[in-house]
Order: C-alpha cells, then structure tokens, then sequence
C-alpha cells in the first residue's frame, strides 16, 4: 500500500517507520527543517515496542511536491488546531481510492477535514497509546492503553475497508480494530483528557496526583459532570451510563494506569507551543453553548489554561 504520512511526529514517525518495515511505500511532509532532517537520517521508534528504524521513500515539505503520486492511505497526525490546513492541502493528492485517516485528540477534526474531503474518504480513529517526540522522526512509545479504534462517523465507509486497514496496521505491529461505534471510543478519550491533562499541565503534577488531592478531584468530578450532560442533551451515547459510571472507572481503572504520566499540553507549553485545549475543553463548551447547556467549571480550566499558554507561548 502507498502511504503519506501528514506530519511526522511523534506519532506520525510510529505509523511511519513501522508500516515502512513490513514493506509499504512510505512517504512523509512535515515543516522545511523537520523534513529535511528525516529525509536525511530516517525515522527511529523505541520505547515499550522495542527498537525499530526505517528510511521513509521521500519526505517533503509541501504538497506540490507529491503532485502526480498516488496514495492508497493519507495519515494525518497534525495538531487538532492544524487539521482545517492539512485537510485543505491534502485533498489535491486524492485519486479515486485514497481514503484519509485522522489520527488525532480531540473533538472538531472530522467536522473539520469533511469541509474539503468528502465524508465517504474519512477514517476517524482513536488513539489511545502514548508517544513522544525525542527529535525530528525520534519517537518513543511509552504507554498504551487499549487498541486503536477506527470508524466512520457518518457510516459512509464499509466495514470490510475498514477491517482491511486494520488489519494492515495490526500487521506493522500497532494494535488495532474497527468499529461501527467509533465516536463512543472517541468522546471516551477526550473526557478523559479534558479532565487530566489542563489540569495537569496548570498543576504540573502527574495525573496520579491529580487523583489524590481532594481539591483536583473536585475539579476533575466537576469536569466529567458538565461533558456528560452536554452529551445528554446532544444525543450523544458514551461507553458508561452516566457520569458516576464513568467516575468509578476512571478512578479505580483509568487514572492508575497513567499515574506517572505527565499532560502532552504541559509538554506543549514548556516548548513554548499551542496546547489542543480548544478541541478538548474548548470544544465542550462551545457544544454546551449550542445546546443551552452551561459548563462554568471546564471554561475556568480552559482560561487558566490559556493564560499559561501565553505566557509561554514562543514568540
């Protein structure tokens, strides 16, 4: 199969070097310097998948440069804040097979790829294993919670495709499956992340931590309460039954597996980038604005949050 990968990071370098290795065409874009560097030395993982690297077959810096080339599978791993772009620039390399995989946080990025890309092309997934940048195509896999989920949120895309692709990412080593329910898998994470990782960054502590202090549960239990009733009033159906379902889970399942994981936003502000709070916290309250639904407590986050952000935003 022929693959682009829309921004090799840390992510996009797992998907890459791995799906490289069992003998798939690779190619990858990311900024100027970035892609320089990975045509150059390649893409490197470790961490909890062992030790892998792979030579990309051409990394570049601007679509223009792939015009003419077919792909079967265009990954885009981009920030939640840059999927309106990439959606935009990747639609002139579709062929009448291409489909495109989104594999990013977050609420908004669907919505936003299908305002170039017809909806019968887009592949949803959740992404539930964590990775971390270490250099330009470095990446380290340092956790994983569950299987990536992959679906389609309209329902325009057969289940027999969508088996296929994820059976092909099986084979590369990346634990995945379907299904017809993706965007219960989807709002799953992003509670969980709304809750821990604002939070963690603002507080600077692990998520472990966040759990044991009586003042940071109140936050978080406040957090989870506002996104479900949200959720009620849009029609939206989670994998719990109510938020004290979810609560019990995250406390006594969740949280304990990633007791020691730090926030990727808090990562985020300490190299002076953007954090995603707009397509995870933000996106909560702008849905409740809609429905008449009030979440006074994930827009306080959200503003702490942000004003952080500022502070250390690169200039």
């Amino acid at each position: 199969m022929k693959v682009l990968i829309y921004g090799v990071g840390a992510l996009g370098s797992v998907y890459g070097c791995l799906l490289k290795l069992k003998g798939h065409q690779v190619a990858g874009i990311d900024h100027e310097a970035v892609a320089g560097q990975i045509e150059r030395s390649g893409v490197k993982i470790t961490g909890i998948w062992g030790e892998h690297s792979a030579r990309l077959d051409r990394v570049v810096s601007d679509c223009d440069q792939l015009q003419g080339q077919a792909f079967d599978l265009i990954i885009v791993t981009v920030k939640a804040y840059d999927t309106r772009a990439a959606a935009a620039q990747v639609r002139g390399l579709l062929s009448e097979s291409t489909h495109v995989l989104l594999a990013q946080n977050g609420y908004g990025n669907f919505e936003a790829a299908r305002e170039f890309i017809p909806e019968e092309r887009l592949i949803l997934a959740r992404v539930i294993f964590g990775a971390e940048t270490l250099g330009p195509g470095q990446s380290k896999v340092s956790v994983i919670a569950d299987d990536v989920i992959l679906g389609s949120p309209t329902g325009k895309i057969d289940m027999d495709y969508l088996e296929k692709i994820a059976i092909l990412c099986n084979d590369a080593g990346i634990p995945t499956r379907a299904s017809q329910e993706i965007m219960k898998f989807v709002w799953a994470k992003i509670i969980y992340n709304s809750a821990l990782n604002p939070l963690g960054a603002i507080l600077e502590v692990p998520y472990g931590k966040l759990a044991e202090v009586e003042f940071s549960r109140t936050i978080m239990d406040g957090i989870i309460e506002e996104i479900f009733t949200v959720l009620q009033a849009a029609g939206q159906e989670t994998l719990w039954p109510d938020a004290n379902a979810y609560r019990t889970a995250f406390y006594k399942q969740m949280v304990p597996t990633t007791a020691l994981h730090h926030a990727s936003m808090l990562q985020d502000i300490q190299r002076g980038r953007r954090t995603e709070i707009d397509s995870l916290n933000g996106a909560v309250i702008e849905l409740g604005e809609g429905l008449g639904v009030a979440t006074p407590i994930n827009q306080v986050v959200v503003n702490i949050l942000k004003s952080k952000e500022i502070k250390h935003l690169a200039v």
